[in-house]
């Protein structure tokens, strides 16, 4: 689908902006060989210091471990599209590269390819808490190239959050474990029909919602289709992305669904950058969302000292996997991703940066770290610590998902096929495409943004 003019202006706004705040920033990273810049993702919501609070600890024990060496954080406060669109304009330039970035696993090997960042194997060989590191998490952020390029802080699952208070109103059972997608969309009917005034059911959708959106909402349905043993979005044996599938088109009529049936929120929300805020601080602690299908890293927003803490979250709600569309195996389906950290090529103290790695990854800290953002331990030592599998409900429910996970194709291509991906969800949200238009769009887009390396099932 061809870029709008309103499009093409606010990407032309982002790129300004991120340009003067860029300009903002001094010297770069190279201004003092003792400081350490470090820039990461800083939550849109206010409330939520989780990050923040972390790393402010790590600071201060890093200059205590390493006198006359400083710490400078850089917090980039963006949606997902605006931080990616930011942080790559800072990695352009030894100017205004910082030390260490935040880098989404989705992200990461399209900066490889841009040569924004740079390789960590002869650090890793050194660090004996690298074989701490299961297999997979290292393989996420492994370029084509079989270099490693970011150190993995956790990674996720996803399910189905639903609430209590709305299932006990409409009649539902509190133990609720959908068996495929009709039971999901007959469960948001009951809601819509029973408990006036709650969103029955939200599936995160369209451009705004970035890779939300295409992650969250389109590939926990997609990766549900099919016979569950192959990728359905990127064949691997002929190296190409994969076109006109039923499994696509089915996805699709999903999403159609839930907004045409009025099933989901009203489509002005859906389509509102900051819905995700709105639906962990909001909807769900005051009773207004029967069912979100989202991830399991939403505690740390009601934990206490969050800002917007929830003592009773673990009462309230229940947790569902999300079902494959018929039940057929294994029966459920989990998309799973992370953060690593990363050193830009650009990067005036690699060294340093990397010091301030092992600092924030000993066993203490990542335990520290995965139990504050309820992130899923990607540490051996860490996963198998009762003081960690305990801290929090949920923690198990989530970790057990990682056995049926699927993980993005994550090749320098995937950003653009995203971004085709959110326009498909978003015009069969608003009516303006038939599911069969959106598809055939998406067909056309996937073509262009991967040099027609493209193959149909």
């Amino acid at each position: 689908m061809r870029p709008t003019a309103v499009s093409i202006l606010a990407l032309a706004l982002v790129t300004t902006a991120a340009t003067a705040s860029l300009t903002s920033c001094g010297s770069g990273s190279g201004s003092s060989p003792d400081t350490v810049r470090v820039s990461f993702k800083q939550s849109m919501d206010n409330s939520v210091k989780v990050t923040d609070n972390y790393l402010a600890g790590v600071k201060k024990q890093f200059e205590k471990e390493y006198p006359g060496k400083k710490v400078e954080l850089v917090p980039i406060k963006a949606s997902d599209a605006d931080y990616y669109t930011k942080l790559q304009q800072m990695l352009r330039s030894p100017r205004t590269a910082p030390d260490l970035v935040y880098e989404d696993t989705f992200l990461i090997n399209s900066d490889i390819t841009s040569g924004y960042l740079k390789p960590l194997d002869s650090y890793l060989a050194k660090w004996k808490d690298w074989d701490q590191f299961v297999g997979t998490a290292k393989t996420a952020a492994r370029g084509e190239d079989g270099k490693t390029y970011g150190v993995p802080d956790g990674t996720d699952t996803r399910g189905l959050w639903f609430d209590k208070r709305v299932f006990r109103k409409a009649g539902l059972p509190l133990d609720w474990q959908p068996k495929n997608w009709d039971d999901v969309l007959a469960a948001a009917r009951t809601i819509k029909n029973k408990v006036p005034g709650v969103t029955p059911l939200n599936v995160y959708t369209g451009k705004p919602a970035g890779e939300t959106a295409a992650m969250q909402g389109f590939e926990m349905l997609l990766y549900g289709t099919g016979d569950g043993t192959s990728d359905p979005l990127y064949d691997k044996a002929s190296k190409k992305w994969i076109a006109g599938s039923q499994g696509f088109k089915d996805a699709l009529s999903f999403v159609e669904t839930v907004y045409k049936d009025k099933l989901g929120p009203d489509v002005s929300d859906a389509l509102d950058p900051n819905y995700r805020t709105t639906v962990w601080g909001e909807l769900m602690p005051e009773g207004k969302l029967g069912i979100n299908l989202d991830g399991s890293w939403l505690p740390q927003t009601w934990l206490q000292g969050s800002g917007r803490a929830w003592a009773d979250w673990s009462k309230d709600l229940g947790l569902a996997y999300m079902p494959t569309q018929h039940g057929q195996a294994p029966g459920k389906v989990s998309m799973s991703g992370g953060w690593t950290w990363a050193i830009p090529a650009k990067a005036g103290n690699p060294g340093l940066a990397f010091d301030f790695v092992k600092t924030m990854q000993t066993k203490a800290n990542a335990e520290k770290w995965y139990i504050a953002n309820s992130g899923i331990a990607v540490r051996k030592d860490v996963a198998d610590d009762p003081s960690y599998v305990n801290a929090q409900p949920g923690i198990k429910f989530f970790t057990d998902l990682v056995a049926s996970t699927h993980y993005r194709p994550a090749y320098p291509a995937y950003p653009k096929v995203s971004t085709a991906i959110q326009d498909a969800m978003e015009g069969v949200t608003t009516g303006d495409a038939s599911v069969d238009k959106a598809a055939s769009q998406y067909d056309t887009t996937l073509k262009d943004v991967t040099d027609n390396q493209v193959t149909t099932k």
